[in-house]
Protein backbone atom coordinates (compact mmCIF):
# COMPACT_ATOMS: atom_id res chain seq x y z
CA UNK A 1 0.00 0.00 0.00
CA UNK A 2 1.11 3.56 -0.72
CA UNK A 3 2.81 5.49 2.11
CA UNK A 4 2.70 9.29 2.27
CA UNK A 5 5.05 11.28 4.46
CA UNK A 6 4.11 14.65 5.89
CA UNK A 7 6.42 17.62 6.02
CA UNK A 8 8.11 18.45 9.30
CA UNK A 9 5.68 19.73 11.96
CA UNK A 10 2.65 19.12 9.71
CA UNK A 11 1.33 16.32 11.91
CA UNK A 12 0.14 18.59 14.72
CA UNK A 13 -3.51 18.70 13.66
CA UNK A 14 -3.67 14.93 13.23
CA UNK A 15 -2.22 14.42 16.69
CA UNK A 16 -4.84 16.86 18.02
CA UNK A 17 -7.63 14.71 16.58
CA UNK A 18 -8.16 16.32 13.19
CA UNK A 19 -8.81 13.93 10.31
CA UNK A 20 -7.73 15.98 7.28
CA UNK A 21 -4.43 16.53 5.52
CA UNK A 22 -4.06 19.33 2.98
CA UNK A 23 -1.99 19.00 -0.17
CA UNK A 24 0.61 21.54 0.97
CA UNK A 25 1.32 19.45 4.08
CA UNK A 26 2.51 16.43 2.10
CA UNK A 27 6.19 15.93 1.36
CA UNK A 28 6.42 16.48 -2.41
CA UNK A 29 9.13 13.80 -2.66
CA UNK A 30 6.31 11.26 -2.42
CA UNK A 31 5.04 12.41 -5.85
CA UNK A 32 1.48 11.85 -4.68
CA UNK A 33 -0.03 13.70 -7.62
CA UNK A 34 0.36 10.57 -9.74
CA UNK A 35 -1.88 8.58 -7.35
CA UNK A 36 -5.32 7.46 -8.49
CA UNK A 37 -8.00 9.44 -6.60
CA UNK A 38 -9.52 7.49 -3.72
CA UNK A 39 -6.54 5.19 -3.17
CA UNK A 40 -5.87 4.02 0.36
CA UNK A 41 -2.64 5.25 1.89
CA UNK A 42 -0.64 5.05 5.09
CA UNK A 43 0.46 8.31 6.68
CA UNK A 44 3.66 8.91 8.57
CA UNK A 45 5.35 11.97 10.00
CA UNK A 46 8.59 13.50 8.75
CA UNK A 47 10.61 11.02 10.84
CA UNK A 48 8.74 8.01 9.49
CA UNK A 49 6.52 7.39 12.53
CA UNK A 50 3.09 5.95 11.53
CA UNK A 51 0.11 8.30 11.96
CA UNK A 52 -2.71 6.21 10.54
CA UNK A 53 -4.47 5.13 7.37
CA UNK A 54 -6.72 7.11 5.06
CA UNK A 55 -7.57 7.74 1.45
CA UNK A 56 -6.06 10.29 -0.88
CA UNK A 57 -7.22 12.51 -3.73
CA UNK A 58 -4.29 14.38 -5.30
CA UNK A 59 -6.72 16.51 -7.33
CA UNK A 60 -8.24 18.09 -4.21
CA UNK A 61 -6.87 20.72 -1.81
CA UNK A 62 -8.05 18.49 1.03
CA UNK A 63 -5.80 15.67 -0.07
CA UNK A 64 -6.12 12.96 2.59
CA UNK A 65 -8.94 11.98 4.94
CA UNK A 66 -7.97 9.75 7.82
CA UNK A 67 -9.99 6.57 8.35
CA UNK A 68 -8.07 5.04 11.25
CA UNK A 69 -5.28 5.96 13.61
CA UNK A 70 -3.90 2.47 13.02
CA UNK A 71 -1.65 2.31 9.97
CA UNK A 72 -2.23 -1.46 9.67
CA UNK A 73 -6.06 -1.26 9.73
CA UNK A 74 -7.98 -3.40 7.22
CA UNK A 75 -10.73 -1.28 5.63
CA UNK A 76 -13.16 -4.05 4.74
CA UNK A 77 -16.78 -4.97 5.41
CA UNK A 78 -16.00 -5.99 8.98
CA UNK A 79 -14.35 -2.60 9.63
CA UNK A 80 -17.42 -0.80 8.27
CA UNK A 81 -19.72 -2.98 10.36
CA UNK A 82 -17.92 -1.90 13.53
CA UNK A 83 -18.15 1.80 12.64
CA UNK A 84 -21.79 1.50 11.56
CA UNK A 85 -22.74 -0.47 14.69
CA UNK A 86 -21.27 2.31 16.82
CA UNK A 87 -23.25 4.95 14.92
CA UNK A 88 -26.42 2.86 15.12
CA UNK A 89 -26.08 2.35 18.88
CA UNK A 90 -26.15 6.12 19.43
CA UNK A 91 -29.21 6.66 17.25
CA UNK A 92 -31.14 3.80 18.82
CA UNK A 93 -30.46 5.35 22.22
CA UNK A 94 -31.75 8.72 21.03
CA UNK A 95 -34.81 7.93 18.88
CA UNK A 96 -37.88 5.70 19.28
CA UNK A 97 -38.12 4.88 15.57
CA UNK A 98 -35.72 4.30 12.63
CA UNK A 99 -35.91 7.86 11.33
CA UNK A 100 -32.65 9.78 11.69
CA UNK A 101 -29.25 10.50 10.20
CA UNK A 102 -27.39 7.24 10.70
CA UNK A 103 -23.94 8.45 9.60
CA UNK A 104 -22.63 12.01 9.71
CA UNK A 105 -19.25 11.78 8.02
CA UNK A 106 -16.13 12.43 10.09
CA UNK A 107 -18.15 12.77 13.30
CA UNK A 108 -18.98 9.06 13.03
CA UNK A 109 -15.51 8.08 11.84
CA UNK A 110 -16.68 7.68 8.24
CA UNK A 111 -15.35 10.64 6.22
CA UNK A 112 -17.12 11.40 2.96
CA UNK A 113 -20.17 9.31 3.91
CA UNK A 114 -23.64 10.53 4.89
CA UNK A 115 -26.52 8.11 5.44
CA UNK A 116 -30.10 9.07 6.30
CA UNK A 117 -32.41 6.31 7.48
CA UNK A 118 -36.05 6.20 6.42
CA UNK A 119 -37.11 2.96 8.05
CA UNK A 120 -36.19 0.21 5.60
CA UNK A 121 -34.78 2.64 3.04
CA UNK A 122 -31.35 4.23 3.33
CA UNK A 123 -30.34 7.38 1.44
CA UNK A 124 -26.58 7.53 0.97
CA UNK A 125 -24.29 10.35 -0.11
CA UNK A 126 -20.70 9.47 -1.00
CA UNK A 127 -19.04 12.85 -1.40
CA UNK A 128 -15.39 11.89 -1.94
CA UNK A 129 -13.42 9.71 -4.33
CA UNK A 130 -12.23 7.62 -1.40
CA UNK A 131 -15.74 6.98 -0.13
CA UNK A 132 -16.84 6.07 -3.67
CA UNK A 133 -14.07 3.48 -3.96
CA UNK A 134 -15.14 1.95 -0.65
CA UNK A 135 -18.76 1.61 -1.71
CA UNK A 136 -18.76 -2.20 -1.99
CA UNK A 137 -17.62 -3.00 1.59
CA UNK A 138 -19.87 -0.22 2.92
CA UNK A 139 -22.94 -1.67 1.19
CA UNK A 140 -22.07 -5.18 2.35
CA UNK A 141 -21.84 -3.94 5.93
CA UNK A 142 -25.18 -2.11 5.69
CA UNK A 143 -26.91 -5.24 4.44
CA UNK A 144 -25.35 -7.36 7.18
CA UNK A 145 -26.29 -4.88 9.92
CA UNK A 146 -29.68 -3.50 8.84
CA UNK A 147 -30.97 -5.61 5.93
CA UNK A 148 -32.47 -2.54 4.19
CA UNK A 149 -35.27 -2.87 1.66
CA UNK A 150 -33.61 -0.39 -0.66
CA UNK A 151 -30.70 2.00 -1.05
CA UNK A 152 -30.69 5.38 -2.79
CA UNK A 153 -27.31 6.83 -3.71
CA UNK A 154 -27.80 10.60 -3.88
CA UNK A 155 -24.69 11.44 -5.88
CA UNK A 156 -25.98 14.88 -6.78
CA UNK A 157 -24.18 17.06 -4.23
CA UNK A 158 -21.89 19.90 -5.32
CA UNK A 159 -19.06 18.55 -3.17
CA UNK A 160 -18.63 15.62 -5.59
CA UNK A 161 -17.62 18.03 -8.34
CA UNK A 162 -14.62 19.17 -6.30
CA UNK A 163 -13.57 15.53 -6.07
CA UNK A 164 -13.86 14.97 -9.82
CA UNK A 165 -16.92 12.72 -9.42
CA UNK A 166 -20.07 12.56 -11.52
CA UNK A 167 -23.52 13.62 -10.31
CA UNK A 168 -26.07 10.81 -10.45
CA UNK A 169 -28.90 9.22 -8.50
CA UNK A 170 -28.81 5.42 -8.27
CA UNK A 171 -31.24 2.97 -6.69
CA UNK A 172 -30.51 -0.51 -5.41
CA UNK A 173 -33.33 -2.76 -4.26
CA UNK A 174 -36.88 -1.52 -3.70
CA UNK A 175 -37.37 2.19 -3.08
CA UNK A 176 -40.96 3.48 -3.28
CA UNK A 177 -41.66 6.96 -4.62
CA UNK A 178 -42.79 8.03 -1.16
CA UNK A 179 -41.39 6.75 2.12
CA UNK A 180 -43.26 7.38 5.36
CA UNK A 181 -41.44 8.68 8.41
CA UNK A 182 -42.57 10.00 11.77
CA UNK A 183 -41.35 13.01 13.72
CA UNK A 184 -42.83 13.88 17.09
CA UNK A 185 -45.95 11.86 16.41
CA UNK A 186 -46.56 13.57 13.04
CA UNK A 187 -46.47 11.48 9.86
CA UNK A 188 -44.67 12.65 6.75
CA UNK A 189 -44.05 11.08 3.37
CA UNK A 190 -40.82 12.04 1.65
CA UNK A 191 -39.12 11.29 -1.64
CA UNK A 192 -35.55 10.06 -1.02
CA UNK A 193 -34.83 9.94 -4.77
CA UNK A 194 -35.73 13.45 -5.85
CA UNK A 195 -36.35 15.45 -2.68
CA UNK A 196 -33.98 18.14 -1.43
CA UNK A 197 -30.74 16.80 0.06
CA UNK A 198 -31.72 13.17 0.76
CA UNK A 199 -35.45 13.92 1.13
CA UNK A 200 -35.70 15.26 4.68
CA UNK A 201 -33.94 17.62 7.08
CA UNK A 202 -33.46 15.56 10.22
CA UNK A 203 -31.02 18.12 11.62
CA UNK A 204 -33.87 20.50 12.58
CA UNK A 205 -36.01 17.95 14.44
CA UNK A 206 -35.00 19.14 17.92
CA UNK A 207 -35.52 22.78 16.98
CA UNK A 208 -38.96 22.01 15.58
CA UNK A 209 -39.78 20.42 18.95
CA UNK A 210 -39.05 23.79 20.56
CA UNK A 211 -42.13 25.22 18.83
CA UNK A 212 -44.32 23.49 21.41
CA UNK A 213 -43.92 26.38 23.86
CA UNK A 214 -44.85 29.15 21.46
CA UNK A 215 -47.52 28.19 18.93
CA UNK A 216 -50.66 27.14 20.78
CA UNK A 217 -53.51 29.27 19.41
CA UNK A 218 -51.08 31.18 17.17
CA UNK A 219 -51.07 32.04 13.50
CA UNK A 220 -47.83 30.52 12.20
CA UNK A 221 -45.92 31.33 9.01
CA UNK A 222 -43.37 28.78 7.76
CA UNK A 223 -40.99 30.34 5.22
CA UNK A 224 -38.93 27.98 3.04
CA UNK A 225 -41.34 25.30 4.16
CA UNK A 226 -40.22 22.47 1.84
CA UNK A 227 -42.46 19.50 2.83
CA UNK A 228 -44.14 21.35 5.69
CA UNK A 229 -42.13 20.08 8.63
CA UNK A 230 -42.23 23.26 10.74
CA UNK A 231 -45.80 24.07 9.75
CA UNK A 232 -47.25 20.65 10.55
CA UNK A 233 -45.34 20.31 13.80
CA UNK A 234 -46.81 23.69 14.76
CA UNK A 235 -50.29 22.49 13.81
CA UNK A 236 -49.84 19.41 15.99
CA UNK A 237 -48.84 21.67 18.89
CA UNK A 238 -52.14 23.55 18.62
CA UNK A 239 -51.52 26.43 16.20
CA UNK A 240 -54.73 28.16 15.16
CA UNK A 241 -53.63 28.42 11.51
CA UNK A 242 -50.51 27.60 9.52
CA UNK A 243 -49.21 29.06 6.26
CA UNK A 244 -46.35 27.60 4.23
CA UNK A 245 -44.23 29.55 1.72
CA UNK A 246 -41.87 27.94 -0.79
CA UNK A 247 -40.66 28.68 -4.32
CA UNK A 248 -41.09 25.02 -5.33
CA UNK A 249 -44.51 23.83 -6.47
CA UNK A 250 -43.40 20.24 -5.88
CA UNK A 251 -42.41 21.05 -2.31
CA UNK A 252 -45.79 22.64 -1.62
CA UNK A 253 -47.56 19.65 -3.17
CA UNK A 254 -45.65 17.51 -0.71
CA UNK A 255 -46.57 19.82 2.16
CA UNK A 256 -50.27 19.63 1.29
CA UNK A 257 -50.01 15.85 0.96
CA UNK A 258 -48.44 15.64 4.41
CA UNK A 259 -51.11 17.91 5.86
CA UNK A 260 -53.79 15.59 4.51
CA UNK A 261 -51.97 12.59 6.01
CA UNK A 262 -52.44 14.16 9.43
CA UNK A 263 -55.92 15.57 8.90
CA UNK A 264 -54.63 19.17 8.98
CA UNK A 265 -55.41 22.24 6.91
CA UNK A 266 -52.50 24.15 5.41
CA UNK A 267 -52.44 27.38 3.43
CA UNK A 268 -49.64 27.35 0.84
CA UNK A 269 -48.09 30.26 -1.05
CA UNK A 270 -45.76 29.61 -3.96
CA UNK A 271 -43.02 32.04 -4.90
CA UNK A 272 -39.78 33.68 -3.85
CA UNK A 273 -39.69 34.20 -0.10
CA UNK A 274 -39.08 37.95 -0.06
CA UNK A 275 -41.78 38.55 -2.67
CA UNK A 276 -44.38 36.56 -0.73
CA UNK A 277 -43.44 38.19 2.60
CA UNK A 278 -43.83 41.66 1.12
CA UNK A 279 -47.18 40.72 -0.39
CA UNK A 280 -48.40 39.42 2.96
CA UNK A 281 -47.40 42.69 4.60
CA UNK A 282 -49.13 44.71 1.91
CA UNK A 283 -52.26 42.66 2.54
CA UNK A 284 -52.13 43.50 6.27
CA UNK A 285 -51.46 39.92 7.37
CA UNK A 286 -49.85 39.27 10.75
CA UNK A 287 -48.58 36.16 12.51
CA UNK A 288 -47.77 35.40 16.11
CA UNK A 289 -44.92 33.09 15.05
CA UNK A 290 -42.77 33.28 11.90
CA UNK A 291 -40.18 30.63 11.02
CA UNK A 292 -37.39 31.52 8.55
CA UNK A 293 -35.35 28.43 7.64
CA UNK A 294 -33.60 29.11 4.31
CA UNK A 295 -31.09 26.92 2.48
CA UNK A 296 -27.44 27.87 2.89
CA UNK A 297 -27.10 31.45 1.64
CA UNK A 298 -23.32 31.53 2.18
CA UNK A 299 -21.90 28.43 0.53
CA UNK A 300 -18.41 29.87 0.05
CA UNK A 301 -16.43 32.55 1.84
CA UNK A 302 -16.67 34.82 -1.20
CA UNK A 303 -20.48 34.77 -0.81
CA UNK A 304 -20.34 36.12 2.74
CA UNK A 305 -21.28 39.76 2.15
CA UNK A 306 -24.14 39.01 -0.25
CA UNK A 307 -25.41 36.17 1.92
CA UNK A 308 -25.33 38.28 5.07
CA UNK A 309 -27.38 40.98 3.31
CA UNK A 310 -29.89 38.31 2.21
CA UNK A 311 -30.25 37.04 5.78
CA UNK A 312 -30.85 40.61 6.88
CA UNK A 313 -33.54 41.25 4.26
CA UNK A 314 -35.36 38.00 5.03
CA UNK A 315 -35.41 38.54 8.77
CA UNK A 316 -36.48 42.17 8.44
CA UNK A 317 -39.41 41.13 6.24
CA UNK A 318 -40.33 38.41 8.73
CA UNK A 319 -40.18 40.80 11.69
CA UNK A 320 -42.50 43.20 9.85
CA UNK A 321 -45.13 40.45 9.72
CA UNK A 322 -45.00 39.66 13.42
CA UNK A 323 -47.94 40.59 15.60
CA UNK A 324 -47.05 42.62 18.72
CA UNK A 325 -45.05 40.43 21.10
CA UNK A 326 -44.54 37.91 18.30
CA UNK A 327 -41.88 35.20 18.08
CA UNK A 328 -39.36 34.80 15.27
CA UNK A 329 -37.55 31.51 14.67
CA UNK A 330 -34.53 32.32 12.51
CA UNK A 331 -32.18 29.63 11.20
CA UNK A 332 -29.04 29.32 9.14
CA UNK A 333 -27.27 26.21 7.87
CA UNK A 334 -24.38 28.24 6.43
CA UNK A 335 -21.12 27.12 8.02
CA UNK A 336 -19.53 30.41 6.95
CA UNK A 337 -22.01 32.41 9.07
CA UNK A 338 -21.03 32.45 12.74
CA UNK A 339 -23.61 32.31 15.52
CA UNK A 340 -22.80 35.79 16.76
CA UNK A 341 -23.07 37.22 13.24
CA UNK A 342 -26.62 35.93 12.84
CA UNK A 343 -27.46 37.20 16.31
CA UNK A 344 -26.21 40.68 15.38
CA UNK A 345 -28.28 40.58 12.18
CA UNK A 346 -31.41 39.78 14.19
CA UNK A 347 -30.74 42.57 16.70
CA UNK A 348 -30.06 45.09 13.92
CA UNK A 349 -33.17 44.20 11.93
CA UNK A 350 -35.39 44.22 15.01
CA UNK A 351 -34.21 47.75 15.83
CA UNK A 352 -34.74 48.81 12.22
CA UNK A 353 -38.45 47.90 12.40
CA UNK A 354 -38.96 49.37 15.88
CA UNK A 355 -38.95 46.12 17.83
CA UNK A 356 -37.39 45.38 21.19
CA UNK A 357 -35.78 41.97 20.85
CA UNK A 358 -35.06 39.30 23.45
CA UNK A 359 -33.37 36.00 22.68
CA UNK A 360 -35.37 33.15 24.23
CA UNK A 361 -33.59 30.03 23.00
CA UNK A 362 -30.72 28.98 20.80
CA UNK A 363 -30.42 25.60 19.11
CA UNK A 364 -28.19 23.73 16.71
CA UNK A 365 -28.20 20.48 14.81
CA UNK A 366 -29.62 17.40 16.51
CA UNK A 367 -27.40 14.73 18.10
CA UNK A 368 -27.77 12.48 15.07
CA UNK A 369 -25.61 15.14 13.36
CA UNK A 370 -22.77 15.08 15.91
CA UNK A 371 -19.98 17.63 15.87
CA UNK A 372 -16.38 16.49 15.64
CA UNK A 373 -14.57 18.54 18.32
CA UNK A 374 -11.49 19.04 16.11
CA UNK A 375 -13.38 19.91 12.91
CA UNK A 376 -15.34 23.20 13.17
CA UNK A 377 -16.89 22.55 9.75
CA UNK A 378 -19.08 19.83 11.29
CA UNK A 379 -20.89 22.48 13.37
CA UNK A 380 -23.07 24.37 10.92
CA UNK A 381 -26.71 24.76 12.02
CA UNK A 382 -27.93 27.76 14.00
CA UNK A 383 -31.46 28.39 15.24
CA UNK A 384 -32.52 31.43 17.28
CA UNK A 385 -35.93 31.90 18.87
CA UNK A 386 -36.49 35.60 19.39
CA UNK A 387 -39.30 37.56 21.05
CA UNK A 388 -39.90 40.85 19.25
CA UNK A 389 -41.98 43.33 21.25
CA UNK A 390 -43.46 46.27 19.42
CA UNK A 391 -42.57 49.72 20.65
Amino acid sequence: MLTLRLKANEDRRLRAGHLWVYSNEIDTRENYRQIEPGSLCRLEDARGKPLGLGYVNPQALLAVRLLSGKADAQIDSAWFQRRLASALALRERLYPGPYYRLVHGESDGLPGIVIDRYGEVLAIQLTTAGAERLRAPLVAALHALLRPRGLVFRHDSSSREAEGLSSTVEVEGEVPARVRIEEGGVAFEVDPREGQKTGWFYDQADNRERLRRYVRGARVLDVFSYAGAWALRAAAFGAAAVTAVDRSAAALDSARHNAALNGRELETLEGEALDRLRELRAAGRQFEVVVVDPPALIKKRKDHAAGLAHYGALNRAALQLLAPDGVLVSCSCSHHLADDELQRVLLREARAVGRRAALLEQGGQGPDHPVHPAIPETRYLKAFILRAVQG
